[in-house]
């Protein structure tokens, strides 16, 4: 699988890299205070990282003000799974490179998702990178064999909090698994088989033999 950068053309439909932040204290403490484990492990809300100079610059720049969490998706992974999305754009932020298997919004054709139309781009350590509303994303990839990898998680307060209790009004009500989450699963993964809605269809993608 072709592997593109953040910072090519083709991933302005995707998302941006904001510029102009100073990522150093955030990346000490994603470094120094939060884990690297086998699988992978997210929190949505970790305070070592809320309490870092950089996250009024975050809700106030990036969110104009609105309350935001910060957290982390740490681990070792190489394979796609799922896809989710939200009401809003997710920032990125890595004390390592990693990389982002991405898929578009319009993409979906009658709640169902070819992964075919997945591509991946890799960020170095230390970007802000920015996916849109519109961007179908999941848990990072490691971007060296063997390497795992620390990616701070940027998103408005109480996303990935418990689910809202709703009365279904349409199938899309039916993936939300989570607040402020919508998933896709593919049939191969571990989502699916706790009952999340398989909505990827094709290939189960798996970049290990690309990195």
């Amino acid at each position: 699988m072709k592997i593109y950068s953040v910072s090519d053309e083709e991933f302005k439909p995707y998302g941006k890299v904001l510029t102009g932040y100073d990522t150093a204290g955030l990346l000490k403490a994603l470094e120094e205070k939060t884990p690297l484990p086998d699988g992978v492990e997210y929190v949505m809300s970790e305070a070592a990282l809320e309490y870092t100079d950089i996250f009024g610059a975050l809700q106030n720049n990036a969110y104009g003000g609105m309350p935001i969490q910060i957290g982390y998706c740490n681990g070792h992974n190489t394979k796609l799974n799922c896809l989710e999305y939200h009401r809003d754009s997710e920032l990125n932020i890595g004390s390592t490179d990693f990389i982002l298997l991405l898929a578009k919004a319009d993409d979906i054709v009658d709640g169902k998702l070819d992964t075919a139309k997945v591509k991946a781009f890799r960020a170095a350590r230390g970007q802000v990178v920015q996916v849109y509303e519109t961007t179908l994303h999941y848990a990072p990839c490691s971007a060296k064999k063997g390497d795992g990898f620390k990616v701070t998680i940027v998103l408005p307060k109480g996303t990935n909090g418990s689910v809202p209790k709703l009365n279904a009004l349409n199938d899309e009500d039916k993936w939300m698994t989570a607040c402020n989450k919508w998933l896709l699963a593919h049939a191969e993964s571990a989502e699916a088989k706790d009952g999340a809605y398989v909505g990827l269809t094709g290939e189960n993608i798996d970049i290990a033999a690309d990195i």
